[in-house]
């Protein structure tokens, strides 16, 4: 088994007050993903076959977003353009464990996909940075319906 490193990736945790359900629902809904998250809103559910794109008032740009699996309320996988021309696409999984008898949850959100280069470390640091601050979003939304994202980056 070798141990070289051929792609970057990163995982980054946090945990929210509210049932697994809620907070899964939280992400996949495109009304509730814009109102905290996706400040130029989101357009699609986050289900396999949906025509999803993100987009970012900060951060201009609308972003095709394809859903690889959905397992409700446990699994999303997207993947979505790179900021590179060696990065094609990358991947980003969340996961949503319930945790304190379903009371709170545990959310998890893994990218990978990142070339070993300078400008892909950046990308993927800034990438690793981004999911961070949704996380916080996520929970400060769904805990307390604060949109800590606006006016954050601009």
């Amino acid at each position: 088994m070798s141990n070289e490193l051929n792609a970057l990736s990163f995982t980054v945790s946090g945990r929210v007050a509210r049932p697994v359900a809620q907070v899964y629902e939280a992400v996949a809904d495109p009304d509730q993903l814009s109102k905290y998250f996706t400040t130029g809103g989101a357009r699609g559910r986050l289900e396999p076959g949906a025509d999803v794109t993100w987009d970012f008032a900060d951060f201009p740009g609308r972003f095709p977003v394809t859903v690889v699996e959905a397992d409700p309320p446990r699994k999303l996988v997207i993947r979505w353009e790179g900021r590179s021309a060696l990065e094609s696409e990358t991947t980003t999984t969340f996961e949503f464990e319930p945790i304190d008898g379903d009371s709170r949850t545990l959310v998890t959100i893994t990218e990978s996909a990142w070339q070993l280069t300078p400008d892909g470390a950046k990308n993927a640091f800034g990438n690793c940075e981004g999911w961070t601050g949704m996380l916080n979003a996520l929970k400060a939304w769904v805990e307390h319906g604060v949109n800590l994202r606006e006016g954050f980056y601009a």
